[in-house]
């Protein structure tokens, strides 16, 4: 039995065999209709005091509207969804961006089966799908904790309570992204509220150009800088340098303990899904890093009620939004 919406008329037909008793089961047959279309009708348009066709009725017509609206423009709505697939969204940060944004209401279901639909004509979205890397950690294999190879170190147990609980822009985390041991890498640093990234190439790896590098990207941001923490990596051992340079406050995490940066590790794995491990960052261009850096700065978070960290860090930075201070969302 194919299924069709139901009319007004039929909405009282519901309401008045409600009144006599009637079963739903019985109603169905009498309207020529599926039992569980009489169910979900109950279920979706009931009122406080009991099934009422008017009211029932109101709903269904907004409904139907805006599936109507949806339709009308759903070639360059798919353009636009396909294009932001092939950016590497999901399709929960592209349905909760859409709400955000315009108010359009698209289900990340109703995206998926796009992508299915697509892959059986021969398409390929569901390449781009990100699919999640495990992680594996050894103990044995981890970096060391550098303790001895770091002057002036101090512990995260030094750092302000406040920090921990992102409701201010400025407070970041910082580690390397190496090849090999420390033949080439990457220096990233993330703010902790916004996750906003910043990165550089480092062709060699020493101290004295991590520092150059932390100082280049932070500099013109100091005012959006009160403190780093940083990984006990000895690429940081100038980390005074970096604090004078910008005026901030420097920490380091406690010796395998990655989750006090938790925000840096989780960019660093997105990272990594473009620069693989074995990357050889002296053949890695600005360009290429600077494709990547915009590309995740500008991909909507859940946390963020799907605004982007681009949205977040420069919005609060320049007192944009009023956001400052509130509780992240999910």
């Amino acid at each position: 039995m194919r299924y069709r919406q139901l009319t007004q008329k039929q909405r009282y037909q519901i309401f008045a065999r409600l009144e006599t008793g009637a079963s739903q089961r019985q109603i169905a047959s009498e309207l020529g209709i599926h039992s569980s279309t009489v169910s979900r009708e109950i279920r979706r348009n009931a009122v406080c005091h009991g099934y009422d066709p008017e009211q029932a009725q109101t709903p269904s017509d907004w409904r139907r509207r805006l599936a109507w609206k949806t339709t009308k423009r759903l070639p360059s709505l798919i353009r636009w969804i396909t294009r932001q697939l092939r950016d590497e969204w999901s399709p929960e940060q592209i349905s909760g961006f859409m709400a955000n944004v315009n108010g359009t209401r698209v289900s990340h279901e109703w995206i998926y089966s796009l992508i299915r639909d697509d892959k059986a004509r021969g398409g390929h979205l569901w390449r781009a799908l990100r699919l999640p890397q495990q992680r594996r950690y050894h103990r044995h294999l981890a970096k060391r904790a550098g303790l001895g190879k770091i002057p002036n170190r101090v512990g995260i147990e030094h750092r302000p309570t406040e920090v921990e609980n992102r409701l201010h822009i400025g407070h970041w985390e910082g580690d390397t992204i190496l090849k090999g041991h420390k033949a080439s890498g990457l220096v990233t640093l993330v703010e902790r509220r916004s996750g906003y990234l910043l990165a550089a190439r480092l062709p060699h790896i020493t101290a004295w150009r991590t520092a150059s590098a932390m100082i280049r990207l932070l500099k013109p941001r100091r005012g959006a800088v009160k403190s780093i923490t940083l990984d006990n990596g000895s690429e940081f051992a100038e980390h005074r340098q970096v604090a004078q340079a910008i005026s901030a406050s420097v920490y380091f995490c406690a010796p395998y303990r990655s989750s006090q940066r938790g925000t840096n590790e989780n960019t660093n794995g997105l990272i990594r899904q473009y620069f693989p491990k074995g990357t050889d960052f002296q053949r890695v261009s600005d360009a290429d890093l600077r494709r990547v850096v915009e590309k995740l700065n500008n991909r909507p978070r859940k946390r963020f009620g799907y605004r982007t960290p681009a949205q977040v860090f420069l919005g609060e930075h320049s007192g944009a939004l009023e956001t400052a201070g509130a509780a992240l969302i999910g």
